[in-house]
């Protein structure tokens, strides 16, 4: 992938990662970044104070710090601010921070040297991958703490994975044969103000995310076969008078779905909201992803540094601002997290249906096939309402809350890595509802196939693709394994 003035979408940077792909930047911006950066030196022999430069950081922003001591003010902002606590981000996530934080430095707009950005993508072509802890972090004066852990490597300390093991960051830069960096004025607020960690996570929140709308729609259209419901609700007329466009959307892939379905029972008058309103209830889904989308696109793309430099021929001003907040990101990844449970809620509400049998339409209680003797399936929907309950606590949002940092100079945080971090967690359980769906779903199907009805093609498509690894269950077992072997499928986009 290269990194150019051209704009990234957070697809491409998630697929790239995915595909292992090698990274680079045009030679141009390097070259031009060089220019910007000599421009910088004549600021270093101005007086007065200039923040990020030749001043402390936040609260003490008013300390002038004397010329000779700026590059291990420099380093020291570094070592300082890598406090994470608590497990490390999987190393695709921080992958993904470090591609971010290169495309946000090219824009020209920091003053850093071209070896900086260097170091860092020789980093992630080579596979030196930094340790760094998932808490500790408000998103607000930037994600300055986990950003910072990843500098720290880069100078050759703390911590790093090389080769799928963890070292020393010295370790892991001379095996890589990667020279370690000296961070020089300006550099280490560069590289740590930006919203690059909340932004990393929300890619692959919103990619799964994504990808788990589409897996909803196929358990749903299969569990619709196994109750026998009438497509009616689903008729073309009805959505075009509500004309959402992910309920329009949603209501035409079900129809495609249920295409020449002999199940359905058209003498039913209605069936329960969790099939009928599907179309209303996974459509508004969508159209939630598309306004994360457009915010996680812009965050992708936009500068996040503090303070950023503005040069015209040979001047150059220094302005103080705050697109290190991450506001938006934070509100979009609530809004995401929110959305996503719903895909989770109304999937644990098929699946009861179908194991009811007070509800299922003669369907045996719990798809057990000798009920009594055999639990069936009954088990798998505690897990599902556990899982469906835990999401409701974590989609409480992250936004609304705030607890001020820096001596109150940053008064107001974002709270927007801890955001992120909560919808990823949320997506994961979302994937596990849907596994044990579509495993119920199959189950359920299977009896209605020996009373002679037939699927329609699009189900029939996703029903086989779930037996090649699920078979029907005769009798009780351990369905763990069962329920894994579905979410890999999904984890490898195989439906």
């Amino acid at each position: 992938m290269n990194i150019s003035n051209r704009q990234l979408s957070y697809r491409e940077i998630y697929e790239s990662i995915k595909r292992e792909e090698k990274i680079s930047v045009n030679p141009k911006i390097l070259k031009r970044l060089g220019k910007q950066r000599e421009k910088i030196k004549k600021i270093l022999n101005q007086k007065g104070a200039v923040y990020g430069i030749n001043t402390g950081f936040g609260a003490l922003k008013t300390k002038s710090i004397n010329p000779e001591d700026i590059l291990t003010l420099q380093e020291n902002l570094i070592r300082s601010h890598a406090a994470g606590v608590g497990n490390p981000f999987p190393q695709n996530i921080v992958k993904a921070v470090m591609i971010l934080i290169i495309n946000n430095l090219s824009k020209g707009y920091s003053g850093v040297r071209p070896v900086i950005i260097e170091t860092l993508i020789q980093m992630v072509n080579k596979g030196v991958i930094p340790v760094v802890p998932e808490k500790g972090s408000v998103g607000s004066s930037g994600d300055l703490n986990p950003s910072a852990h990843i500098v720290l490597v880069a100078m050759g300390e703390g911590e790093a994975y090389f080769n799928g093991v963890r070292i020393s960051g010295y370790e892991a830069m001379k095996q890589a044969g990667i020279p370690s960096v000296k961070i020089e004025a300006k550099e280490g607020l560069a590289l740590i103000n930006n919203t690059a960690t909340m932004t990393a996570n929300a890619i692959f929140a919103l990619s799964d995310a994504c990808y788990l709308a589409d897996i909803a729609d196929f358990s749903g259209a299969l569990c619709a076969e196994a109750l026998r419901a009438t497509h009616a609700a689903f008729d073309s007329r009805v959505h075009r008078i509500k004309p959402s466009k992910g309920q329009l959307l949603v209501a035409q892939r079900l129809r495609k779905l249920l295409l020449g379905s002999a199940m359905q029972d058209k003498t039913r008058i209605q069936d329960q909201y969790s099939i009928r309103c599907m179309p209303q209830i996974h459509g508004a889904v969508r159209d939630a992803m598309e306004y994360v989308r457009h915010v996680v696109n812009i965050e992708v793309n936009s500068v996040t540094d503090n303070p950023l430099i503005f040069s015209k021929g040979q001047e150059i001003e220094i302005i103080s601002c705050g697109n290190f907040h991450g506001e938006a990101m934070s509100l979009a990844m609530d809004t995401l997290r929110i959305a996503v449970c719903e895909l989770a809620n109304i999937a644990d509400r098929r699946i009861c249906s179908i194991l009811d049998s007070n509800h299922s339409y003669g369907l045996p209680a719990f798809l057990a096939k000798n009920p009594g003797l055999n639990s069936g399936l009954m088990i798998l929907q505690y897990t599902t309402a556990a899982l469906v309950s835990e999401n409701k606590i974590l989609a409480h949002p992250a936004v609304v809350d705030s607890i001020p940092t820096s001596a109150n100079i940053e008064d107001i945080v974002s709270m927007g890595t801890i955001s992120a971090r909560k919808t990823l967690e949320v997506v994961e359980n979302v994937k596990y509802v849907l596994a044990v769906e579509l495993l119920s779903a199959c189950q359920a199907v299977d009896f209605r196939l020996k009373e002679g009805y037939n699927l329609a093609q699009g189900t029939l498509k996703v029903y086989n693709k779930i037996r090649k690894i699920v078979p029907f269950f005769d009798n009780d077992q351990e369905y763990t394994p069962f329920i894994n072997k579905i979410v890999n499928l999904i984890d490898n986009r195989g439906l």
